[in-house]
């Protein structure tokens, strides 16, 4: 696996919209800091919604953006999404919650999917957007930051799997908003999810 590119975005607004957003990134080149929140100049805007010390770095899959550009019929340059990362190698249906990506010295944690918004539909200029990215089940991967420290866009990715409780980051994202059954939620509490879910799942 290897660090495909690093994609940062400034704080813009949306076509016909009056906030702004940090979605439109782009690749960038030479060093960037990763810290515990995330690239160090990357924009967030909605702090609410996004960021945050478990979702501090979003990451793409590249055969699963090969894919999206199959399905739409045009290319899916890196950062479309609002992704951080691109990771060459990797098909996002393949992680589970807690496994880690390590670049050099920087170490990433998988914690929970990334979740279609309002604003990824109109940044894709599609009103059905939100639907069909949940429908194909391949949602880009929320980390936290284990491990901080400086990355380059080419450089080797090692893959290392949770060796705990079994949930697919594909999981946290079919099961958002549901009510989980209790073998599930006990699963789902066993493995190192989103603390904004763990604090969900644990008021029932």
């Amino acid at each position: 696996m290897k660090l495909h590119a690093i994609c940062t975005g400034r704080a813009e607004k949306l076509p016909g919209k009056s906030y702004k957003t940090g979605i439109f990134k782009m690749p960038v080149t030479g060093h960037v800091l990763i810290d515990a929140q995330g690239i160090v100049g990357d924009a967030i805007c909605n702090r609410k919604h996004h960021g945050g010390v478990d979702q501090a770095i979003y990451i793409e899959g590249l055969d699963t953006l090969n894919w999206w550009s199959e399905q739409l019929g045009k290319p899916i340059a890196p950062g479309t999404f609002g992704e951080n990362l691109v990771m060459a190698g990797l098909d996002n249906r393949d992680v589970h919650i807690g496994d880690r990506f390590t670049i050099d010295e920087v170490v990433l944690e998988a914690t929970s999917a990334r979740i279609p918004c309002a604003t990824f539909t109109s940044r894709m200029d599609d009103r059905t957007f939100a639907k069909r990215y949940t429908a194909a089940a391949r949602p880009g991967i929320y980390c936290r930051v284990v491990l901080g420290g400086v990355v380059t866009a080419g450089e080797a990715v090692s893959y290392q799997a949770f060796e705990g409780a079994k949930v697919t980051v594909a999981e946290t994202m079919a099961t958002f908003g549901k009510r989980l059954n209790e073998e599930t939620r006990q699963r789902f509490l066993a493995a190192p999810i989103h603390y904004k879910l763990r604090d969900e799942l644990n008021r029932y």
